[in-house]
């Protein structure tokens, strides 16, 4: 698994959504970008799921769970269902995620104390902040489950890249083959680099080869 983390890491969240492209396979998180610390996190998910206060008897504070579970290597998960009037994390949480180590922190939705997390140090990619509790307003149906995030579905150990272009999921079950595929096409940009410097013509490194770059193989 950290050799997974490790090759995860070193690609960017384009190259890797080149590469699930490729395979049919959907996985960027739409909206969701580095609002504090902005850093490259790369791990495997611990999830939490938040519904309206009220629908569910919750069974502890949100996300104190996955904090307590959350280690280096892993990034918490929190679907907040694109809930932008209500934060669905905050400061203390916070500190408790940076005293567990956890990579980062992705959320569908609002969160806030951004300025804590700032301070602790937190990497935390979110779709915005608002001041507004989750108090009497969110809560947590449950956590390490199947969650939707930004229409993605995450399970618990799939892997997570996040970066200054984005945020992508990677089916742990996929994992061997995207990372192949976004290694391969991150060689391909190297070479189009190299080419580019020395002054090749950008209609000539950029040709139609490289509109069909992502095609998919016949079997």
């Amino acid at each position: 698994m950290s050799d997974h983390r490790e090759r995860l890491a070193a690609l960017d969240t384009c190259a890797v959504s080149d590469a699930l492209d490729s395979l049919g396979v959907p996985g960027a998180a739409l909206g969701i970008h580095a609002i504090a610390n902005d850093r490259r996190i790369a791990g495997t998910a611990i999830t939490v799921d938040l519904v309206e206060a009220g629908t569910t008897t919750a069974p502890r504070h949100l996300c104190t769970a996955a904090v307590d579970a959350s280690a280096p290597g892993t990034v918490i998960v929190v679907a907040h269902h694109g809930r932008t009037h209500v934060a669905g994390w905050g400061g203390v949480l916070s500190a408790g995620a940076v005293a567990s180590g956890t990579e980062g922190v992705v959320v569908d939705g609002a969160v806030r104390d951004l300025d804590e997390a700032r301070q602790f140090g937190l990497t935390l990619y979110a779709a915005t902040s608002v001041p507004v509790t989750a108090r009497k307003r969110v809560v947590e149906r449950d956590w390490n489950v199947p969650v939707e995030i930004a229409g993605i579905t995450v399970h618990p150990g799939d892997y997570i890249l996040a970066d200054g272009s984005g945020v992508v999921i990677v089916p742990r079950e996929r994992i061997d083959e995207v990372l192949t595929v976004a290694e391969s096409i991150v060689a391909k940009e190297a070479e189009m680099l190299r080419r580019v410097k020395l002054g090749e013509s950008l209609a000539a490194v950029m040709s139609a080869n490289y509109e069909t770059m992502l095609d998919r193989k016949a079997p």
